[in-house]
């Protein structure tokens, strides 16, 4: 369980590497993962594409809902590995039917926590934490 746990780990990490160079060159998330496995440097763990794919294909809800319950915030004020962070744990909070509410977030509370400012952790944890409570009734 613990190999499996830190290969999840390590493909969080380079699923948020695509999306946060995507961000930065105004590339879709797709060109930019599909980029890095062209160039060789593509995600050994095919969880890292699961994560950049479903977050593409759910980006629409996903944003929808971290607008919502970023009280404050809009997306675009956000930093970017933030941002991204949110929208992988959130996805896996509403489409990872084996990943638990409580390693999605504390696997993206990590990440900020190494990644990011000294407020992250708690943002982060607030909004998906508020998610996680709510999710049976967002439809």
């Amino acid at each position: 369980m613990v190999a499996r746990s830190t290969a999840r780990s390590k493909a969080r990490k380079r699923a948020l590497d695509v999306l946060y160079a995507s961000d930065m060159r105004a590339e879709s998330p797709v060109e930019a993962l599909e980029r890095a496995i062209a160039e060789g440097e593509g995600p050994t763990n095919a969880y890292t594409e699961t994560l950049v794919r479903g977050v593409v294909e759910h980006q629409g809800r996903i944003d929808g809902l971290l607008r919502q319950y970023s009280e404050g915030w809009t997306l675009e004020r956000m930093p970017a590995v933030d941002r991204n962070v949110l929208r992988l744990g959130l996805w896996e909070l509403l489409y990872a039917e084996d990943v638990p509410d409580t390693v999605a977030i504390s696997e993206a509370m990590a990440l900020v926590r190494d990644l990011s400012t000294d407020d992250s952790p708690q943002f982060v944890n607030g909004i998906l934490g508020a998610l996680s409570r709510d999710r049976a009734s967002l439809g």
